[in-house]
């Protein structure tokens, strides 16, 4: 077995190093290569199958094409509402200012969206946004975007390697705090690892939902570019903030957590519990009583002229939506197999269902025997994504780490403490590019004065990632570990929280950490997926550990943060984030906190809300 940490190495040189091919990791490639730099995609998975794709209802930008008075002031002002005004200001400004050129750029390159009559990009409705803005391929948006940027990425010649997973963000030592000098990883086929030489590095890793037993997120989710991140000596924001979707499937088990798109609501679908009940209408917030409907009169008009009535309660943000339906099967009240339901069958005929949600016809026809066009769906709250992330710049998305960029999911400050619907792709687009660019100028100003990676820094990597094959009897099992968090996070850590229940949950995942210390695989290096587990388990283990103790820390409820002994949200604690940094810059060490003040937002733009 070819295991020893002398191995020779495959070695590449390049200006950027995109770390991720969904859709802000494929955007960010094509900016850095426009801006005429030498550029790698490294990915997870293989071209094309990133989680981007299962992302279904749309690209929110404020187009003017269904509604004439949408601009990116109201979109701006929806953003940092649905975020509970935890947003870092200028990205919420940046991405709405932006989002449009993004969308027509697609178009450009060859993305086929659906069409309004007169021929423009058409736009359907979302929760937590006051207009129609999100530009939408059927329910199959996230397909069609990854489809045309990887097809752009291609034609241009970025080399892409597939199969491939980092393992550590090297850095030289040289100056203050240090720089990154590129990344080491390893082919999964085969066990075979590379050094990637280069200033710099963009992440564009995604989530962390494969921490949890119920998610709607794909296998590749195991929090690798926040670790990577926290070890290269980089910081995270907002990490308490997890959002659960309100609308997973959750019946057959085989299939529970599975993304049910919010474009069913958005097209017309309501939520009813047990009895029949339309129960949003008895969970609307002051914050949004304004313009949300209280009676089904009101409701049933906005359907019939969305000019002139206020939305239904069912486009509510998605944490008031998702808190709302926990409540409900709390309470008794649903359905048979532990959710509610989601009736768009009653409302919109079979021809539209089966044109405007194709996928989400044939899902539950495939994977549950359900016919939407003719029976409501069972649906229920899953872990769908994380609105904390790397602290990043919000001009130029560069971490506190000289030389480490982050975009999209693996990001924080954008969403502030919850997301709003189809936010999430165009944030993918805006600052994949501001990311990209800015990667590829830092890289060309240090044409002559590149960053070295230290052969020490090398070995130590290479060590690191063959010790779990070095314990050959009495070692943990990956697997084991890995479903004891997914209990701990679901139970302890989940959609409502409590200081108890947190404390005892960073008490197991201290345990489980010492535990993986112990991690052991057998076999050897090549088709091996025990041992890329035991590699993403330590990553997955310290953002857990994140999440749980920033949700200890934060003393209220808000957005995708639910405390149970802390039930509203508090002013004081509305302007404070909380950064978390490692120690001692490695795994082992434990997770440091802070407070940090939040970016105060300037007059002309606080005026939007005073409006």
């Amino acid at each position: 077995m070819d295991s020893g940490p002398d191995a020779g190495f495959e070695r590449h040189e390049y200006d950027v190093v995109v770390i991720g091919a969904g859709g802000a990791g494929l955007r960010a490639a094509i900016a850095a290569h426009d801006a005429g730099a030498r550029v790698a995609i490294v990915c997870k998975s293989l071209l094309g199958k990133a989680h981007t794709v299962m992302a279904e209802g749309g690209i929110a930008a404020s187009m003017g094409n269904v509604y004439p008075d949408d601009n990116w002031k109201v979109h701006f002002r929806d953003t940092m509402r649905g975020g509970k005004m935890l947003n870092n200001w200028r990205m919420a400004q940046l991405h709405a200012q932006e989002a449009p050129e993004r969308v027509l750029e697609l178009e450009e390159w060859g993305a086929l969206f659906d069409r309004t009559p007169e021929g423009l990009i058409s736009q359907r409705d979302f929760g937590g946004h006051r207009y129609a803005r999100l530009a939408h391929v059927g329910d199959r948006t996230g397909l069609e975007m990854i489809r045309t940027l990887q097809q752009r990425a291609v034609a241009l010649g970025i080399d892409v390697f597939m199969e491939f997973t980092v393992t550590e963000i090297l850095k030289d030592s040289a100056g203050p705090g240090g720089r990154v000098s590129g990344a080491f990883g390893y082919w999964r086929e085969t066990g075979r690892f590379v050094v990637f030489d280069a200033p710099s590095v963009v992440l564009a890793t995604g989530g962390i939902g494969k921490s949890y037993q119920v998610t709607s997120n794909s296998w590749e989710y195991t929090g690798d570019g926040h670790a990577l991140a926290m070890k290269a000596g980089a910081s995270l924001i907002n990490m308490e903030f997890v959002q659960f979707h309100p609308t997973g499937m959750v019946w057959p088990p085989s299939v529970k957590g599975i993304l049910v798109t919010e474009s069913v609501r958005g097209d017309g679908g309501v939520l009813k519990n047990s009895e029949g009940e339309r129960f949003m209408f008895d969970y609307i917030p002051e914050f949004f009583k304004a313009e949300t409907a209280d009676t089904i009169e009101e409701a049933e008009g906005w359907y019939a002229d969305k000019k002139n009535n206020r939305r239904p309660p069912e486009l509510l943000p998605r944490d008031e939506v998702a808190r709302a339906i926990n409540s409900e099967i709390k309470a008794g009240r649903g359905s048979p197999h532990g959710g509610v339901f989601l009736d768009i069958a009653s409302r919109r005929d079979a021809e539209f269902i089966r044109r405007r949600l194709p996928s989400m016809y044939h899902q539950f026809k495939e994977l549950a025997d359900v016919d939407i066009t003719a029976e409501p769906m069972e649906v229920g709250p899953t872990c769908h994504y994380v609105m904390g992330g790397v602290e990043v710049d919000p001009d130029t998305e560069e971490s506190i780490l000289t030389g480490l960029y982050a975009a999209g999911e693996v990001a924080g400050g954008m969403h502030g403490s919850n997301r709003l619907g189809g936010n999430s792709l165009s944030d993918l687009l805006v600052f994949g590019r501001r990311a990209g660019h800015n990667a590829a100028y830092a890289a060309h100003r240090l044409r002559d004065a590149r960053p070295q990676v230290s052969a020490d820094d090398v070995r130590a990597a290479a060590a690191a990632a063959l010790a779990p094959f070095e314990i050959e009897h009495g070692g943990e099992n990956p697997y084991t570990i890995q479903k004891d968090l997914q209990d701990v996070m679901q139970r302890l850590v989940g959609i409502i929280r409590k200081a108890d229940e947190l404390r005892e949950s960073l008490e197991e995942i201290g345990k489980l950490k010492e535990r993986a210390k112990r991690l052991s695989v057998e076999g050897h290096r090549q088709y091996n997926p025990g041992w890329h587990l035991a590699i993403d388990l330590t990553n997955m283990l310290v953002v857990s550990e994140c999440i749980a103790k920033a949700a200890l820390e934060r003393e209220e409820s808000r957005g995708g943060h639910t405390r149970d002994d802390f039930p509203g949200p508090d002013d004081a604690w509305g302007r404070v984030n909380l950064v978390l940094t490692l120690a001692g810059g490695d795994f082992a060490s434990p997770v440091h906190l802070e407070h940090q003040p939040l970016p105060v937002m300037p007059d002309q733009l606080r005026e939007l809300f005073d409006a």
